[in-house]
């Protein structure tokens, strides 16, 4: 596992030692991110069960100038931490080990807004239709802001989403992307 591209590209990043983290592939990463820009000018990401941080990471890589990664797995966010260190630039990152709905009520609560949110749910516990929903009611997207969803295949996406656009879906093996941009709910 690596960063594909950008500032940080071809750094390798330490894996989590236990099976409770499954690390999206280097091939949908780059995939992922190619669907997205493939490059961005400045904003702030989050990354949503963040597990190795590689998603964050990437963003920032890739020229965003800040991420917030959360993951509620003390493995998980000592991997980060380890994975943080190899950019050499630590200080473009905050941790947040918490369930993801306390660190969202809490970015909310401090008037987080981010650019970029990213996330990659472990497949058996997805809610991701409703936290699309928690990431408008709680704004934290700011007005152009885009979503970047990893999930199985179970997950069956309406064809329209409330306050959002759909950019991409892509299937990659056992796992679905989607790319969302939020859309303006008062024009």
């Amino acid at each position: 596992m690596r960063v594909i591209s950008g500032q940080y590209g071809g750094r390798r990043l330490q894996a989590v030692p236990s099976d409770q983290t499954r690390p999206t592939a280097d091939k949908v990463k780059e995939s992922m991110f190619n669907m997205l820009g493939p490059y961005f000018d400045g904003g702030r990401a989050l990354d949503l069960y963040a597990g190795t941080g590689a998603l964050g990471i990437e963003a920032v890589s890739r020229g965003m100038d800040h991420a917030t990664l959360v993951d509620r797995q003390f493995q998980a966010i000592k991997t980060i931490h380890a994975n943080l260190e190899i950019t050499k630039e630590v200080d473009k990152f905050t941790v947040i080990k918490a369930p993801v709905a306390k660190a969202l009520a809490q970015l909310s609560a401090n008037e987080d807004q981010f650019d970029l949110i990213m996330l990659d749910p472990p497949y058996a516990k997805q809610e991701a239709l409703a936290q699309l929903a928690d990431f408008l009611a709680l704004h934290l997207l700011t007005p152009t802001g885009r979503v970047m969803i990893e999930t199985g295949l179970d997950v069956d996406y309406p064809e329209t989403i409330p306050g959002y656009t759909i950019l991409r879906h892509q299937t990659y093996g056992v796992a679905q992307v989607l790319i969302l941009e939020r859309t303006d709910l008062d024009g």
